[in-house]
């Protein structure tokens, strides 16, 4: 079954931000693989503005071997704005079930909530969340 993330981004502060510098990780235990992929299902910003990339990490860690990198390819972000709902999906290329449980990232959260476990980065620098160690 495929992993079906839903996302948005919303900027506290008080400063313009652009939107092609950021980027948020989903940590997953079963996405470190090159046989892993993601698509946009629908972007309230658009699909085209939206990039995706599953990253292996090279180091696994507790509740992660991989993450699913969330990015922008532009715009800005003022103090109050939402990205508005991100719709994405990962699958397996042979499209076998992930085993969610233990995942870093995962939520069973039934609302937007807040959900430190998925990291927002500027640039390189870790402007929110907490990477799982």
């Amino acid at each position: 079954m495929p992993v079906p993330p839903r996302h948005g981004t919303e900027r506290a502060g008080q400063n313009l931000l652009p939107s092609g510098g950021r980027a948020s990780q989903y940590f997953t235990r079963d996405g470190g693989s090159p046989a892993v992929y993601a698509w946009c299902d629908y972007a309230a910003v658009g699909c085209s503005d939206v990039t995706l990339r599953v990253v292996p990490l090279t180091t696994p860690v507790a509740g992660a071997d991989g993450y699913l990198e969330v990015g922008f390819t532009g715009g800005t972000l003022a103090a109050g704005q939402s990205t508005g709902e991100l719709q994405l999906r990962m699958s397996k290329s042979d499209w076998s079930d992930f085993d969610e449980v233990g995942d870093a990232s995962r939520s069973t959260a039934t609302t937007y909530t807040d959900v430190p476990a998925i990291p927002a980065y500027l640039g390189t620098a870790l402007a929110w969340g907490t990477p799982p160690a």
